[in-house]
């Protein structure tokens, strides 16, 4: 993959510890998917009473990276657009928490609805080998399993899975 501004690099794990006491930050995240395919997702999200209009492309092939497009829309134009999305709306709370190494910065999401129960953490990072240090709720790497992705999970919510990866 091409350098670019426009790249994301991020690690995600699930998360089996207790970290909003370590929070800075909480929002309300509503998200739907004008369109999701191939890899490739168009995105509005509401983010507490912002707006915003994502693109990604495809991720690389270890699913730690890919092209991200975003910009701020009115809330207006947001909801609006979430009239046209794919059935299933993700819903939930973010959470930022300060990584100990004073670099990064942890994004924790809280599922609701059909994704109840899910929690999520990611990290992004300036390169693919980047070193962060993980703390004590951070639990298995998932980077790269689409079964995680907010746009397959629309689809097949975790209140659907019924293996031992859903109980990890």
């Amino acid at each position: 993959m091409a350098a670019t501004d426009n790249l994301e690099i991020e690690r995600k794990f699930r998360v089996v510890g207790e970290f909003k006491h370590l929070a800075i930050d909480c929002t309300h995240i509503q998200q739907g998917y004008i369109s999701s395919g191939n890899g490739r997702t168009v995105r509005v999200r509401i983010r507490d009473d912002k707006g915003y209009l994502t693109i990604k492309g495809p991720s690389g092939a270890a699913g730690l990276s890919r092209f991200e497009w975003e910009r701020e829309i009115s809330l207006s134009e947001a909801q609006d657009l979430m009239n046209i999305c794919e059935p299933g709306i993700i819903d939930k709370h973010r959470y930022l928490v300060p990584n100990t190494d004073g670099v990064h910065v942890w994004e924790i999401d809280v599922f609701h609805g059909d994704n109840d129960g899910l929690i999520m953490a990611e990290v992004e990072l300036e390169s693919e080998n980047a070193p962060f240090d993980k703390p004590d709720f951070i639990g298995r790497e998932v980077t790269g399993n689409r079964r995680y992705y907010n746009s397959h999970m629309r689809k097949f919510p975790y209140k659907m899975w019924d293996d031992d990866e859903a109980k990890e």
